[in-house]
């Protein structure tokens, strides 16, 4: 993979409660939500499943990226998981051998 700043959706259940994120490091950050780390809403909510991300080339691009789709209505985040991830699978499981995006 490669190592541009990735935004992301974790999940807590197919088509549940999501959170969308940015991050330096995907797989860190993954395991540290599968961790319960971050105290506060992840935690509360259990969002430990990735269903979605996708690379920047920049941390700004991806910054940029990220408040635009917080700002989305729920469905609208639901459709950009369901067109790469229909299903709600872990994309952790196989993120080191997954091609960027």
């Amino acid at each position: 993979m490669r190592n541009n700043p990735p935004v992301y959706i974790m999940a807590n259940r197919y088509r549940g409660t999501i959170y969308v994120g940015v991050t330096g490091a995907l797989y860190n950050r993954v395991a540290a939500h599968k961790e319960g780390m971050f105290e506060g809403f992840t935690k509360r909510y259990g969002l430990k499943t990735l269903v979605w991300y996708e690379n920047h080339e920049s941390m700004e691009d991806a910054i940029r990226h990220e408040t635009q789709t917080k700002a989305w209505k729920r469905q609208r985040k639901i459709e950009l998981i369901e067109k790469i991830n229909p299903n709600w699978a872990d994309l952790s499981d196989d993120l080191i051998h997954r091609p960027a995006r």
